[in-house]
């Protein structure tokens, strides 16, 4: 006879289940609200502010990895786009694909997905200095969301690439730390939550 099927203890979960969208949920919550936080100008021809919502996008790929990670960000993303005011600024709609942050924002879920991709490789494996590793793995999605974001500018400002990356500059130190925050956070949750990322490798 043909053997049973495998238990379902022994099968990997099909799909997300009411936790997974709860977390989806929560981070794109946490990122709308994070719009609160008072921008920082950054003297950039185009008015682009510095804000803490990027450290939001590493963090969610960090603690959510890949898949809900960008689900999470993507939700945000559409939110504010449906007319919401999440956005930095607290701007809505369609209107924002035509500033330059325009790049910044359409960026989050390929951040996070970057991050999250990483993130996942990191946590599967028994490696020492996780934190380290982490910390490297944010650096994809730096480099996802400074390229879309130089991208925007150039379409959506008419810069050319020198200038659009003039612009951007100044985003990089705070980024790094904003990045060094995201994982100092990630990791706690991490060791207080050890099955909220790697649940399914087991």
């Amino acid at each position: 006879p043909a053997p049973a099927s495998q238990p379902a203890a022994g099968r990997r979960r099909a799909g997300w289940n009411s936790r997974d969208i709860s977390l989806i949920a929560v981070f794109a919550a946490l990122m709308a609200a994070s719009v609160a936080v008072p921008p920082i100008p950054a003297g950039n021809v185009l008015g682009v502010p510095i804000t803490i919502q990027t450290a939001v996008v590493t963090l969610a790929g960090l603690v959510l990895g890949a898949g809900r990670g960008a689900a999470a960000m993507g939700l945000y993303v559409l939110v504010g786009l449906a007319g919401l005011p999440v956005f930095s600024a607290f701007r809505g709609g369609l209107g924002v694909l035509g500033s330059g942050s325009a790049g910044y924002i359409l960026s989050s879920p390929l951040a996070a997905a970057a991050v999250g991709l990483l993130a996942q490789l990191v946590l599967r494996r028994t490696l020492r200095h996780r934190g380290l590793w982490l910390f490297a793995a944010t650096f994809a999605g730096l480099l996802t969301t400074h390229v879309l974001g130089i991208c925007g500018m150039m379409v959506n400002g008419q810069l050319a690439l020198p200038a659009a990356l003039a612009a951007d500059a100044p985003f990089l130190p705070g980024d790094v730390l904003k990045n060094l925050l995201a994982v100092l956070v990630a990791t706690s949750v991490h060791r207080a939550f050890p099955d909220v990322l790697v649940r399914r490798a087991r």
